[in-house]
């Protein structure tokens, strides 16, 4: 079978290996259907993410289908799944306390131990979930990203006419969005780059500005997720009294501006990833109502043969999501 490698920091190959064994226990074997690129693939390919370790197969956004099971495997052979790609260990004291996406003993796919951009790939069937059958593969490819926004959307109020700004218009500021339109707020996208107004426009009545653009204009809730230096002190600087910031993206630092903050009784809240299965099955549950618009999100679909070209077209920052397809192969 064949699968793609980061053998070390920018040398990505596509390469023949052997057969996998056959799952154990409660293992199963997937057969990868499609595998979106996120940032955190073309930082692992670039060598900007310091925990990332080589070599290391990229791809955690990953949607397939069960051909092999364990004795003890809770899905059947033919079941469409999704992953979960970071690992919880169920005993720390975060986990105890509920917060598996933060475990103390976290692995992350892709990252520091082998991903899904395979024909094939094992893993335990606690880390995966069903799809149901109304779902198409498009938007179900989806889940994984959109978890990390529904888990970000479970800090916050966001109502009819809630005035939403979205700071960084990446995959993640894209869905975030999309949800916060379909729920009926004032959305007002920012971003440097005009290719991403022209997606974004797509999705619905969303107002696009410059960063520049903003004079004294506040919002109720600020969704940060351009990760950066700059976009955190902006969202901060235009979220009303009595608001709320929610940082997505991952700044490695920003200046806070502690008076503003306490005098204008700003709530900020770090969000990570998801809570599973809960925001996986909520994603689901959004992404199979069909008055919420999402197809613009998902820009090209290119065969895994194409690697080169989707991973270069993904870090271009002009496009929504890249998708790998393993389905023909």
């Amino acid at each position: 079978m064949i699968e793609l490698y980061v053998t070390k920091p920018n040398e990505l190959e596509l390469r023949h290996v052997d057969s996998l064994r056959a799952p154990k226990d409660d293992e199963v074997k997937i057969q990868l259907i499609y595998g979106g690129i996120c940032g955190s693939d073309l930082s692992v390919f670039k060598g900007k993410l310091p925990h990332a370790t080589y070599p290391v197969r990229p791809g955690h956004e990953l949607l397939g289908v069960v051909i092999e099971k364990g004795e003890n495997a809770a899905y059947d052979v033919g079941t469409r799944v999704v992953v979960l790609p970071n690992t919880y260990c169920g005993t720390c004291d975060l986990c105890v306390k509920g917060y598996t996406n933060i475990c103390r003993n976290k692995k992350s796919l892709g990252v520091n131990v082998d991903g899904g951009f395979s024909q094939e790939f094992i893993i335990s069937s606690k880390y995966v979930l069903s799809v149901p059958d109304d779902l198409p593969d498009e938007k179900a490819v989806l889940i994984e990203p959109f978890a990390v926004v529904v888990h970000a959307f479970k800090k916050v109020n966001i109502a009819k006419n809630t005035t939403v700004a979205v700071v960084g218009c990446g995959n993640e500021g894209m869905l975030a969005a999309a949800l916060a339109h379909h729920l009926g707020a004032k959305v007002t996208a920012i971003d440097i780059n005009p290719n991403k107004f022209e997606l974004i426009k797509k999705v619905g009545n969303i107002r696009t500005l410059y960063p520049y653009e903003l004079q004294h204009e506040t919002f109720d809730v600020v969704f940060e997720a351009a990760g950066t230096k700059s976009a955190v002190e902006q969202a901060i600087r235009i979220t009303n009294p009595g608001g709320d910031v929610v940082l997505i993206g991952l700044a490695t630092e920003a200046t806070f501006p502690v008076i503003h903050i306490v005098r204008s009784e700003l709530t900020i809240h770090g969000t990570i990833i998801y809570q599973f299965p809960d925001d996986y099955l909520q994603a689901i549950e959004y992404l199979r109502d069909p008055s919420f618009s999402i197809d613009p999100i998902v820009s090209k679909i290119l065969p895994v043969a194409d690697y080169q070209q989707a991973y270069e077209l993904a870090a271009s920052g002009n496009v929504g999501k890249v998708i790998l397809s393993f389905k023909k192969v």
